[in-house]
């Protein structure tokens, strides 16, 4: 296992993520873990991640010294560079150059981090300071044209720092560099992957439940399925899965989740239908802010109620993934620094007196579908695209009824078949469509129409924090559109968003 220590960088999950394409297990800490925590965590290797302080600000975040007495390998990247060269007696200062993009990095020392890499490769920079003193028993092993210390090592110690990012697709090798280090200098063996992984999470959940029970509120989202797959598979019938029919799902999707998860997967699972306690709490509201907190409400109500129906229940399920928890931590410890807060981490009743069971909290969303794969999960929803939890309540821009829901419900089924059809759903982040709150005039048959205009969105993303719209084919949305117009009543006019995000957002509300 490899220990990641973050300092606010924006890459420190892709740091996390090429760790693992490296078949290597690692777990992302703050700086803030004690030097214990660590030593139980017994790591072969820890990297300190990039961040946007400068190490002789105040407050800049500062991990214990004592790590570099663990006679553990160290990799600082960027500004972990920057704090181990600091705590060691070195000093950094502000760079009278800031290097930001590409550079050529020319390697003095070869083996090592860079066995195998060319003299001369391209590297990511992005920094302000730079090394100005190192400290004793350090080497300096690479270079730039701007910066003189662009790669570090301390031979005896095995402490290595770059000064680039190896994390990056722009670094050409850098991936390279991380498998020298977590094979060639930590020894790690490259033994994890997702059969593992559900092996131990499995007998995980089995150990911490033992012979209590479990309630998971099941979405039919890739992470609530999986998630509930998997504890299923350790618990069986102690696990009992609540699905809330809000009345804000897509079309047949109630029916579509019992046939899967109840009659085939055999889960144990309680429908409730609340529909028309949503759609009457939701009439005549159009600000999307209220929408979103009238559901929610809501449904923790009515989760609530049907959960203390459930007798001998100790533990809470949810699909937490890793994102979620890293993005709701700081590396400051101050609450300006966090990202985003998310339901699942920290909104929560404080009064819940269930204990949380999240099996899947270590994990990208990548690695969620390999594992839903490997679980046996159906291709079609393990690939399903991302749906908002307040469901079409945000799709549906103004008023939300009965009629409106159908006309976007019909719509958006449309768009899916011929999305999928074509080959394009699992090559998108997601595809869906949006009632607009304006009608528009148009003929059919001969006569004047005044009906409603729907807007297509689709998006290519990695991990949806910056997301661009798709370049689909025109003879595609021509047909989309097509179909949409004549197919559903009610529709007479067919947009389609081409904005990115940022500045727009993926979904409209």
């Amino acid at each position: 296992m490899i220990l990641i220590i973050d300092f606010g960088s924006q890459y420190n999950q892709l740091i996390a993520r090429r760790v693992r394409e490296c078949k290597v297990y690692c777990h992302i800490e703050t700086p803030d873990i004690s030097l214990d925590a660590i030593r139980s965590l017994k790591p072969e290797g820890i990297i300190l991640s990039g961040g946007p302080a400068s190490i002789y600000e105040k407050n800049s975040p500062k991990i214990d010294k004592g790590i570099f007495d663990l006679n553990i390998p160290i990799l600082g990247i960027c500004y972990g560079l920057h704090y181990m060269v600091d705590a060691l007696g070195g000093s950094v200062k502000r760079a009278k150059k800031r290097e930001y993009g590409f550079a050529e990095l020319n390697i003095k020392e070869p083996g090592n981090i860079f066995k195998g890499i060319a003299s001369s490769t391209q590297c990511w920079m992005s920094h302000g300071d730079s090394i100005e003193k190192l400290p004793g028993g350090f080497s300096v092993t690479a270079s730039t044209e701007n910066t003189k210390v662009a790669a570090v090592q301390h031979d005896e110690k095995h402490f290595y720092g770059l000064q680039f990012h190896p994390e990056v697709n722009h670094t050409t090798l850098g991936k390279s560099m991380l498998n020298n280090f977590l094979t060639q200098i930590c020894g790690c063996k490259k033994n994890w992957s997702m059969k593992s992984f559900a092996r131990d999470a499995i007998a995980e959940v089995q150990e911490t439940v033992g012979d209590k029970h479990v309630i998971l509120g099941l979405s039919g989202g890739v992470d609530s399925s999986v998630a509930a797959l998997l504890i299923h598979k350790a618990i069986g019938k102690q696990l009992t899965c609540i699905f809330i029919d809000n009345g804000l799902l897509r079309k047949n999707e109630g029916d579509k989740i019992k046939a899967v998860f109840k009659e085939k997967l055999k889960l144990n699972i309680r429908f409730i239908r609340a529909k028309n306690l949503f759609l009457s709490a939701l009439s005549g509201v159009t600000d999307p802010e209220k929408k979103r907190k009238i559901i929610g409400k809501i449904f923790i109500d009515v989760f609530d109620a049907e959960a203390k129906k459930i007798k001998n229940a100790d533990f809470l399920a949810q699909g937490t993934l890793y994102p979620d928890v890293i993005e709701s931590k700081s590396a400051f410890g101050g609450p300006t620094s966090v990202i985003k807060a998310h339901h699942n981490v920290g909104g929560l009743p404080k009064n819940m007196k269930l204990k949380l069971v999240e099996p899947l909290k270590y994990l990208f969303k990548d690695e969620v579908r390999k594992l839903g794969a490997e679980l046996g999960l159906s291709e079609d929803l393990v690939w399903r695209q991302p749906f908002p939890g307040p469901g079409l309540a945000v799709r549906i821009l103004g008023e939300i009824n009965t009629k409106r829901l159908n006309v976007l419900r019909n719509a958006d089924e449309i768009l899916i078949e011929e999305i999928k059809k074509a080959g394009f759903y699992r090559k998108l982040w997601q595809s869906f469509a949006v009632l607009l709150p304006i009608k528009s005039v148009g003929v059919m048959g001969d006569l004047r129409t005044f009906e409603n205009v729907v807007a297509i969105r689709a998006v290519t993303s990695l991990d949806a924090m910056t997301a661009d719209w798709a370049k689909l084919p025109h003879a595609l949305l021509g047909v989309i559109s097509n179909r949409i117009i004549n197919e559903v009543d009610g529709v007479n006019r067919v947009v389609y968003d081409i904005s990115s995000k940022p500045p727009s957002t993926i979904e409209w509300e």
